[in-house]
């Protein structure tokens, strides 16, 4: 009797194929669940490289404006046509002596931030207007702007 107990629990000591499986299913859907969540905070992190190279460029602008009668290319205010991290393509895509309008476009893995693709500041006078959006038509509604803003 004593030699079928100890032979029980030495069959007993490892996992079944069931309770394997069970196992892998349960970390399966806690990895589906997980992953989309990890996704978008990487695509918001990236988001920052954008907006920190558009302030880089206004500031370049500023700079420029201070002893030129109108405001610069890319070329002529010397900033660089990519983010930092290369995330974003940068574009001065209207000038004039008192307003400006820059762009950047995502690149590579960044294009699956679907709504936030395209991030637009515009300075108008004296007003600095931010706009974002799938497409460079930048038309997202002020709700979604403010997240695709927001850091």
């Amino acid at each position: 009797m004593l030699r079928r107990c100890r032979a029980r629990r030495r069959a007993q000591r490892g996992w079944t194929l069931i309770e394997a499986c069970v196992a892998a299913a349960l970390a399966a859907i806690l990895a589906a669940i997980a992953f989309p969540s990890f996704d978008a905070q990487i695509l918001k992190s990236r988001r920052a490289d954008a907006i920190a190279a558009l302030f880089r460029v206004q500031m370049a602008e500023e700079r420029w404006r201070a002893n030129q009668p109108r405001y610069g290319s890319l070329a002529e205010i010397g900033a660089p046509s990519r983010s930092s991290a290369g995330h974003y393509a940068i574009a001065v895509t209207a000038t004039s002596a008192t307003s400006y309008e820059l762009l950047a476009s995502a690149q590579g893995a960044q294009q699956r931030d679907d709504a936030c693709r395209h991030l637009k500041l515009s300075m108008i006078g004296s007003d600095v207007m931010q706009a974002s959006g799938p497409d460079a038509a930048v038309s997202n509604p002020d709700a979604l702007n403010r997240r695709c803003w927001s850091q």
